[in-house]
């Protein structure tokens, strides 16, 4: 069975962010503060260190009873029995994943437009995201989405959405106010001083 997922704070992992701090204290400081779900993302690990690592990092995301999400790589997600995958336009389409992966695992599509939103949706993904909504230095190569392109998504689809991209405390109240469910976030978190405070402070945007 597919887990019940929060996806209000949808922190993605990113080792330059940290500056050299230990990602899994890292990650856990986000739990701490909030966050509500972790993808795995690591474009330039070979497998076997980027399985160890998702490994370290499930310990603590069990530990705390938030689901993980793994970037790309579905053999990982299936080897450490994540609990979905992530993919982009360039990867296997959803419903591709779907008959590798099981009905019980939960897959996430990266969409730009309301085409690909719709496609997605199609496919049988279970949320999208949505981006980037700025310029990121965690994806240089991203394609800008405007406010109105998201709200033409947020109109036609009824899955979660998260936005991811440049997403901050100095815009995140915007979002918020778009009907998201959640922010996907990297540097946002993990490039801060006090991580558990950013987690905390992103968070409180959803209650206020």
């Amino acid at each position: 069975m597919k887990p019940n997922i929060d996806y209000r704070i949808y922190l993605v992992t990113d080792h330059q962010s940290l500056g050299g701090r230990d990602l899994c204290e890292a990650i856990e400081q986000a739990i701490l503060g909030g966050c509500t779900l972790v993808q795995i993302r690591e474009k330039n690990n070979q497998t076997k260190e980027f399985y160890d690592e998702a490994i370290q990092v499930k310990r603590i995301c069990d530990r705390y009873n938030i689901p993980l999400i793994v970037n790309d790589r579905i053999d990982i997600a299936l080897a450490i029995q994540a609990s979905g995958v992530h993919v982009g336009q360039s990867d296997l389409p959803a419903n591709v994943v779907r008959k590798i992966v099981g009905d019980d695992m939960v897959i996430g599509v990266s969409v730009t437009n309301l085409k690909q939103a719709i496609q997605a949706r199609e496919d049988g993904a279970d949320y999208l995201g949505v981006g980037a909504m700025h310029p990121t230095g965690t994806k240089s190569d991203a394609t800008l989405v405007s406010k109105e392109e998201l709200a033409r998504i947020r109109r036609h689809i009824d899955l979660p959405i998260v936005v991811i991209g440049g997403i901050g405390m100095d815009n995140a109240r915007t979002y918020a106010n778009m009907h998201i469910d959640g922010f996907a976030v990297v540097s946002a978190i993990l490039g801060q001083s006090d991580i558990q405070q950013a987690t905390e402070g992103l968070r409180k945007v959803f209650v206020e």
